[in-house]
Order: C-alpha cells, then structure tokens, then sequence
C-alpha cells in the first residue's frame, strides 16, 4: 500500500483505494486513505505552521519551489507513464502535462519574487486631513488553504493550487482525485524529499468526496480552492461560510467560425480541441457554430478529420482519445450521443463505444435541450451548428448556464472585440480554440463555470489579502 502524506511524512491507515489502469483494468496496487481524523490531524499541523510559513522570505519561498521543480523534471518520463495508467491519458498528451506542471512550478518561483509591498497615495488634493502622513499596503498569506482537484490533470492542476500556495506562504491540504491519487503523492513525496518546507506545512490525503467536506466547513481553513463538477462546487462554497472561495468548474465550450477564416486552420485546432485526451477537459470544444455562408465547406473538414481521430490504447504515441475514466462513463457519453440522434441530430462521425473507449464523435443539429448541447459532456463528442451570421453566433455561444472559455475564428478585428466585449466567458481566444491555456494566463469562468481566477500570479492573489500601514511623520 502506498502511503498518503500527513504534515509532510507518509501514513499508512486501516482503509485504502484501489486504483486501476483506466485502458486494461489491471491493478495498479492501494493507496492509503484519508479518514476524518487525518483531516482533523493535518489542519491542526497545518495551523500550527502558519507562522513559519508566513514567516519565510521570498527567496526561501522561490527556491524550495525550483528545488521541487528540479527534483520533478528528473522524474518526468515516470510521472507522465503514471498518467497513462492510472488517468488513461495518451502517452503524448500525458508528456504535455509533465511539462506544463513544471512550468508552473517555475512561474510560481518567479511570482514569489513579486514585490508585495506598495505605496498607497493618501493625498487627494482636497482634504487636507492626511497630509503628514505615509501609507503603505501589502500582501500577506491569508492562513491554512484546503484544495480539492480532479482526474483529468492530476499533475498540472494539483500544482496550480499548491505551487501559488508554497509562493504566497499559505500551509495546505490536498484531496486529490479518488481515481488518480496516486500523480498528486508523487508531487508530494518531492516536496517532502527536496522543498525543505516547514513542519507540517503541507498534507495529501486521498480520501472519499464526503470527508474532505471540512476542507469547507472547518474554520481553521482560510482559503478553499475546488476544481471540479459545478454541482459539487457550489455546495462547498455554499458550506464555505468563512474561507475564501476559488471555484474551477464545468463547461460546455463554444467555438465561432465566420467566413473570413481560414477553414483548414480552424478544422485542424477544432478537432484538437474537441478530442485531445477524450474531451476530458472543462475547456473541450463541445460546441462548433458556424456561420451559413461557410458551413457545409467546414463541415467536410471536420467530418474527415473526425473520422481520421486515433482512439484505443493510451500507450500508443499516434492516440489521441484515449479511454475515458471509467466504463461507466463511456455508456453515460453513448447515452447522451443517442438521446440527441433520437431528438433529431444527424451522427456524422463516430459513436461507437469499446469499453471506456468511446470514437471521436460529431453530431450536427442537436436540438435545444439535448444533453450535448446544454451540460458537460466530458467526452469525446463535439456538436456543429449552422447559424445566420456572426451576431447569431455570439447569441448561441452566450445560450448556456457555462461561461468558461470561448474561441472565435474571423480575421476581422471589429469582430474580435465585439466578441470580447459580449461572450460571457471567463477568456475569449481568437484565432484559436477555446481548449488553449498558457499557464500564466487568469483563468477561470462566469455563471456556473467558477468564481475567481487561477494561473500562479492570480491564485497568489486570492491566497493573501492586504495589509495597511500608516505612519504619521
């Protein structure tokens, strides 16, 4: 059994999870699970710690995050193998995680070097009262930080959350996704062996959905970050009566393409976008509109690229869906594509299912209301959708309770800033589609999609608060 980590040294318990590879169900072995009191254990340790942590300088902070950085980066083909067993991630896809996990380890060392003081102007020019006095504001850890991250990125986005943590000097409690714990304890066996952090700064504890609600509840947590279903979310951060709440939930993505825009190029990135690792992704296109007057040319494109989509074994390098993370949401995705055929859609590639294995799918004319169209696929299933022109489009794009991401293909810059100034989205990517993320970027969504902002600068900020200094001369 593989040992969960409890302010910073591994712990085995009297309960474990199993965990398979998510292509051949072979079993990878136990890891130790969380229970309440381990919980209950790691916030107490947490706290005790927050002073020596807030207590670190910048370039303590920055250079415990390069030595984890480096100690990681050594680890890279074995940690990208672990995402392809344990998420069912392809071997390419799995490569690009691995890499992008570093470079937000690396931004997060550079953001801790960040000024965090700064001179707040007292003067207005009207009352008289401040003069002879000087102000100064800056930024200070907010305390312990609970975070609760998913299956589809176990590396990556484990790492926004506890990189911006070590840098802004808050201790944390990870619970990492149930099916692929095993990526969030690799990164904290490296921060227990290389990072040098203070006494119980920092726990990971696989655990059930249910025990890791204190991470909510309990007072001693400051700061709750969660990326995951909305459903989920909101319930914590409606249980969240005192700690500050980052949300990074679901999405239904859509992507507009006008006739100014250059078909192949766009083709090619929307089927990425769409079936990149499964759809697996809050920002998987979903949702393709496009513009009358060039309709039936992309949809050629799309339907022999669709058709041309390596599915099956994550293992090999030409795979591009591979299984999704159980077999029970493979028939949950088949479901969905055969509620919308029998609503009126026309398949035009794919549907077809082998085990957790479901094909590149496109469907065309899903009517409102169909499940594909409305919520969260998280599968390889992308609709398309003729509208009049591209006004019609922003309309549709905007028909969602989602609001994460959206990607626009024109060339005409009157169009890109209408699209900024109306697409109610966290991000508006032009040129692109809506599944592209630089780490450093904010990222985050409106309306059920989220609250607040991730990317290491962002997550920093919403890991402290301010601090205000006035000195009378």
């Amino acid at each position: 059994m593989q040992s969960l980590i409890l302010a910073g040294e591994p712990r085995t318990t009297g309960d474990a999870i199993g965990v398979a590879d998510k292509f051949t169900g072979a079993d990878l072995g136990e890891v130790a699970r969380a229970g309440a009191e381990h919980f209950d254990e790691a916030l107490e340790r947490a706290s005790a710690a927050r002073g020596e942590c807030a207590r670190m300088t910048p370039d303590e902070r920055s250079r415990a995050l390069l030595r984890a950085e480096e100690a990681l980066a050594a680890r890279r083909d074995e940690l990208a193998r672990g995402l392809v067993e344990e998420g069912g991630k392809p071997i390419r896809a799995a490569r690009g995680e691995v890499d992008r996990m570093l470079a937000t380890f690396r931004i997060s060392a550079r953001e801790a070097l960040r000024p965090a003081e700064e001179p707040v102007p007292l003067r207005d020019g009207v009352a008289g009262h401040a003069d002879g006095y000087r102000a100064m504001a800056k930024r200070v850890p907010v305390g312990v930080a609970g975070f609760i991250t998913p299956f589809n990125f176990p590396l990556n986005l484990v790492a926004h959350k506890i990189a911006p943590a070590i840098a802004a000097g808050c201790p944390f409690v990870v619970k990492p996704a149930s099916t692929t714990p095993r990526s969030a304890l690799a990164i904290g066996e490296v921060l227990r062996e290389h990072a040098g952090l203070p006494e119980g700064a920092f726990s990971i504890l696989p655990a059930r959905g249910a025990d890791a609600e204190v991470l909510a509840t309990d007072r001693r947590v400051a700061k709750l970050s969660f990326t995951g279903s909305d459903a989920v979310g909101w319930q914590l951060a409606g249980a969240a009566s005192r700690a500050k709440v980052t949300l990074e939930l679901g999405g239904n993505a859509a992507v507009i393409v006008d006739e100014t825009a250059d078909l192949d190029d766009a083709a090619e990135r929307i089927v990425h976008g769409a079936f990149n690792q499964a759809g697996q992704s809050c920002i998987s296109v979903q949702r393709i509109l496009c513009v009358d007057a060039v309709y039936d040319d992309l949809r050629g494109r799309l339907v022999e690229r669709t058709r041309d989509v390596v599915a099956g074994d994550p293992r090999d390098e030409e795979t591009v869906v591979g299984p999704l993370i159980s077999a029970d949401d493979g028939e949950r995705v088949v479901r969905w594509i055969g509620e919308a055929v029998d609503g009126g859609a026309t398949l035009l590639a794919g549907g077809e299912r082998d085990g957790a294995v479901v094909q590149a799918t496109l469907l065309e004319g899903a009517p409102r209301g169909a499940r594909v169209l409305d919520d969260e696929v998280f599968g390889p299933v992308v609709t398309l959708q003729r509208v009049r022109d591209f006004d019609a489009a922003l309309e549709e794009a905007n028909r969602t309770r989602f609001g994460l991401q959206a990607g626009v293909f024109t060339c005409d810059r009157g169009r890109m800033t209408e699209a900024w100034d109306r697409l109610e989205v966290g991000g508006v990517i032009v040129g692109d589609v809506p599944t592209w993320r630089a780490d450093a970027m904010p990222y985050g969504g409106v309306k059920d999609s989220g609250l607040g902002r991730e990317g290491p600068r962002y997550a920093i900020e919403a890991m402290t608060e301010l601090r205000l200094l006035v000195m009378r001369d």
